[in-house]
């Protein structure tokens, strides 16, 4: 089977390389796809800016644009399980979670279908009977999209879907660890009737094929979803050409618990928010921010749950968790600990990998750290895996204790999520307003609807991806004026009269 998708074509990469794709549960081999390189790449550039600038789909009447994002929804709609199981085998994750991924999927086409009948511009009143101006939206052009190995096809989905909604083309390059579903997809979509040459599927690796495309002059858009350093990479790639950006590129989230607020909810959610996916989230509250006054009891309960969570792999119905991509990850995550533990920070749980069965596969327990301040290194940097760190706040009075608070949470160079638990409404609205993170969530953590914007503050990135703001991205906006009556401007004088 040939894996790359170039001008309508499924082709072998020039080079002839291919990649083993191994599940990281148990190191197995799951496939064999072709390792794609520059010239590939720049092949498919080529081939995306020919479809934008001869092809139909560009013009395409927006209903019909719609009408395939809908197919393709009711097509994963009815082969979920198998895409739910490709996703599984790539990543390691529980069925259970990628079945649940494929259904966000699902909505997330749909949203955009609807959006984009939505869309029809705006008119403007000139002031003046003869004139006609309206504001309209037109596709950016050739869209770059790289995406990440942790939800491999839901980010593809939140990029494509309003690329296509919009009218662009692009050339999508999924990680090299996880590209079975963005196969799945791109087969879906030329099956489905898409034009040969706007969906092209690059495989390989960022250092070469995501480099060569961002830099590459035919493209007028990159959309990036990965690690901060590799984000300004690609920012100082895309300014050579000013080429419209929009990154999301992960967080450090604070996870706010006050003394008021419901600790069951609180320590529950508390779980879920920093070991879910093993951590592997760009938005997981891998920050605990808790008052001093109930410190003990909310991070002993933590500390006595946390060890009993189920490791397993994909199909182990028991398991609540699975492993990290890969050892290499696995490794880098072991030294984020170390150093913590050296910084400081007291381990109170995991910190080492298990033995017997999960030996076989990328495993890392749930760890806690705890006695940790703001200006270590493992607070500030991401680990991206089932590590949390526990800070504290105090108080005398309400005010100082909010202050306290913010000064924590905000104290990071990043801003994509935070949370924040209380029973007071009026404490959860300020805290919620003075919060500088992209979403903040309320007596919750985790939940994200395809219809509200996605994206982070400060260093987390720079854009949005769903909502409106999402489509917007893959948007120009061009502002037409119709004189219906001409005449002369007579702002010049005529020396012939």
């Amino acid at each position: 089977m040939t894996t790359l998708h170039i001008a309508g074509e499924w082709r072998a990469a020039a080079s002839g390389e291919t990649r083993e794709i191994t599940c990281p549960a148990d190191r197995s081999v799951v496939v064999t796809v072709d390792e794609g390189g520059v010239a590939d790449a720049l092949e498919a550039v080529r081939a995306a800016r020919r479809a934008f600038d001869e092809g139909p789909w560009p013009s395409t009447p927006t209903p019909e644009r719609a009408a395939l994002l809908t197919r393709i929804a009711d097509r994963l709609e009815r082969e979920l399980e198998d895409v739910a199981r490709l996703e599984a085998l790539d990543t390691g994750k529980r069925m259970v979670e990628a079945r649940l991924d494929m259904q966000d999927i699902v909505a997330v086409f749909r949203h955009f279908a609807s959006l984009a009948q939505a869309e029809a511009g705006r008119v403007i009143d000139a002031g003046m009977p003869d004139i006609s101006s309206r504001v309209v939206t037109e596709p950016v052009g050739v869209c770059a999209l790289i995406t990440p190995w942790n939800f491999p096809l839901l980010q593809t989905a939140w990029k494509v879907a309003p690329a296509l909604a919009a009218g662009n083309t692009f050339v999508l390059k999924p990680s090299e660890l996880t590209p079975q579903t963005a196969i799945w997809l791109v087969r879906a979509l030329t099956e489905e009737g898409l034009p040969a040459g706007v969906a092209n599927l690059v495989l390989g690796p960022g250092a070469t094929v995501g480099a060569a495309m961002t830099s590459a002059p035919e493209v007028d858009l990159v959309s990036f979803t990965g690690g901060l350093e590799t984000g300004r990479t690609i920012m100082a790639a895309a300014a050579g050409t000013v080429k419209k950006i929009a990154l999301e590129l992960g967080g450090k989230n604070p996870n706010i618990i006050f003394a008021d607020a419901d600790l069951d909810a609180a320590i529950d959610n508390a779980l879920t928010a920093i070991f879910l996916d093993s951590g592997q989230v760009c938005s997981a509250g891998s920050r605990l921010v808790v008052e001093e006054s109930i410190h003990d009891q909310v991070v002993d309960e933590l500390v006595r749950r946390a060890p009993a969570i189920r490791m397993g792999g994909p199909f182990d119905e028991s398991a609540e968790t699975g492993p990290l991509i890969s050892d290499g990850h696995r490794d880098k995550v072991e030294a984020h600990v170390a150093a913590a533990v050296a910084e400081g920070a007291v381990l109170r749980c995991g910190g080492e990998r298990p033995g017997g069965a999960l030996s076989k596969g990328s495993y890392y327990p749930p760890t806690i750290l705890d006695g940790c301040t703001s200006d270590m290194t493992c607070v500030q940097e991401e680990s991206f895996g089932p590590v949390l760190t526990v800070e504290t706040f105090s108080g005398e009075t309400r005010d100082a204790a909010e202050d306290a608070a913010i000064a924590i949470a905000n104290d990071t160079i990043y801003g994509l999520t935070g949370a924040v638990w209380t029973q007071d409404a009026g404490r959860a609205e300020r805290m919620a307003r003075r919060l500088r993170h992209g979403t903040v969530w309320i007596n919750d953590f985790h939940p994200y609807v395809p219809a509200a914007e996605w994206g982070g503050m400060k260093q987390s990135g720079i854009g949005r991806e769903l909502g409106t703001a999402g489509l917007h991205e893959y948007q120009e906006t061009k502002h037409i004026w119709h004189n219906t009556r001409p005449a002369r401007a007579g702002w010049f004088h005529d020396p012939q009269g």
